[in-house]
């Protein structure tokens, strides 16, 4: 099933960011958000994946078919790194872990405590998130962060598997992936004219 994004409006902090952002996503391809820092990836982002509300416009998939890693790895830091993609697949009712761990070279570290990993280490557990949830459409915010050269060519290499099994990813990231037919979106026509919304609800923030 196809992605389509319709005339979205978001905002943050009740100041609109974008406004008629519209594009389609077929399945099996990468879309890439471009733009300065501070036009509004993040929040694009954030909206997509159904945690704030839009202003305006419609996404035509369910939000139930998406994942998304943000800057945080939501990992729990007194779990090992096999507990915690255990706790992430029975949350999301899928069991992928052992591919998962080998995909991210977890394999010798499955029975360390997360909080005793480095922060490249903690970033791969993160993604490794990404494919015990079963769901076909990544949401990725600069997934790259702390990882070195080796481990953003891994993460490329599943991202790109991701893809060839007909599976959706939208991402804000200045590395060059080496995704092939990847999408670029260029934010900046979108940009809206800021103006405080009266009777903001902040609640998804």
């Amino acid at each position: 099933m196809d992605l389509i994004v319709d005339n979205l409006g978001v905002a943050r902090g009740g100041i609109p960011v974008l406004q008629g952002v519209s594009f389609a996503l077929e399945a099996g391809k990468a879309l890439v958000l471009r733009g300065p820092n501070g036009i509004g990836k993040t929040t694009l982002l954030r909206t997509l994946a159904g945690l704030q509300m839009p202003l305006s416009g419609a996404i035509s998939l369910d939000r139930e078919a998406m994942a998304y890693a943000a800057h945080v790895d939501g990992i729990k830091t007194t779990l090992t790194v096999q507990e915690n993609l255990a706790f992430w697949a029975k949350v999301f009712e899928a069991d992928c872990i052992e591919r998962a761990i080998l995909s991210f070279d977890l394999d010798t570290l499955r029975d360390r405590p997360a909080g005793l990993l480095s922060a490249g280490q903690k970033r791969r557990l993160g993604l490794a998130r990404l494919m015990v949830t079963g769901r076909s459409v990544w949401i990725l915010d600069e997934p790259t962060v702390s990882l070195d050269v080796s481990a953003v060519e891994m993460f490329g290499r599943v991202v790109e598997a991701h893809l060839d099994a007909g599976g959706m990813a939208i991402m804000a990231t200045h590395i060059d992936l080496g995704l092939n037919d990847a999408i670029s979106l260029d934010l900046g026509p979108f940009k809206a004219s800021s103006s405080l919304i009266e009777n903001f609800d902040e609640a998804f923030l």
